[in-house]
């Protein structure tokens, strides 16, 4: 296994478990960030935790919860970490679970590898774009070293491309007028077309293990909410498009909000 997918690894079940010692508290304190988003300790927790780990490899990272750093400088940086330390912290404020760890080594602007964690789960995704696999792995509460007994019982997954029918992921969250009309247009064209609500970046993992066929977002998203699961759809032959430019999502952008996307499989 590449190194540093084992300390993205590592790091993602680190911050998991600091994610959780919070959620398991009967309360905990929600503060609104200039954009409205939701934070809670648990995302500055699993930030630290994460950056710890990954600093060691002296490659630098973008995260949601790290101090913007200009694009002047980022502009020169040939590799960074994209990172979501709680990605659907909406989703951990309501309890269902369906929240994520996100981390992702960008090269020149294009995923290489993606790590996601839903800890509430004890479900791990990962994979390495270029060995062209995706794998998914439950995690026992009693792992001592993780790594091996990720590479000994961890499950390949793959899509589901033939079927009669198609299903839509969508936001468990933010579901709006745009994505419902994509839905509809849809279903004009195809047999039948089911809708499939799911939160945080789980949405590109259920594509992944072929639990869908179509993730369209119409919406705002950051670069750290999709770059993880961008390489883990990439892995298994799917493509990640902005619907308007029909071009690759590319990473270290000058603006790190994303355009409308669309994930689709291409084989």
């Amino acid at each position: 296994m590449n190194e540093y997918l084992k300390i993205a690894i590592k790091a993602s079940l680190a911050a998991g478990t600091e994610i959780m010692k919070v959620y398991n508290e009967e309360d905990f304190q929600v503060e609104v960030k200039l954009d409205k988003s939701p934070l809670t300790i648990a995302d500055k927790r699993a930030n630290e935790v994460i950056n710890s780990h990954l600093k060691l490899l002296g490659i630098p990272i973008i995260s949601e919860e790290n101090e913007e750093v200009s694009y002047d400088e980022r502009k020169q940086w040939k590799e960074c970490w994209i990172v979501d330390p709680l990605d659907g912290t909406k989703e951990f404020i309501k309890k269902n679970g369906e929240f994520t760890v996100n981390i992702a080594l960008v090269s020149e602007g294009r995923p290489q590898l993606g790590v996601i964690y839903a800890p509430a789960l004890k479900t791990l995704y990962f994979a390495i774009v270029s060995e062209e696999k995706a794998f998914k792995f439950t995690v026992p509460d009693d792992v001592v070293d993780p790594n091996k007994v990720i590479l000994k019982f961890s499950n390949e997954i793959w899509p589901e491309v033939t079927s009669n029918y198609t299903k839509v992921v969508g936001s468990r969250s933010h579901m709006n007028d745009e994505t419902k009309k994509f839905i509809d247009d849809l279903k004009s064209t195809k047999k039948e077309v089911q809708v499939v609500s799911k939160g945080s970046s789980l949405k590109f993992c259920l594509l992944a293990e072929g639990e869908a066929h179509l993730y369209p977002r119409f919406g705002p998203t950051m670069e750290w909410d999709t770059a993880a699961g961008q390489a883990i759809c990439e892995a298994v032959g799917y493509s990640c498009k902005f619907t308007d430019s029909g071009k690759t999502i590319s990473y270290n952008r000058e603006n790190l909000r994303n355009d409308n996307f669309l994930v689709s499989y291409e084989g």
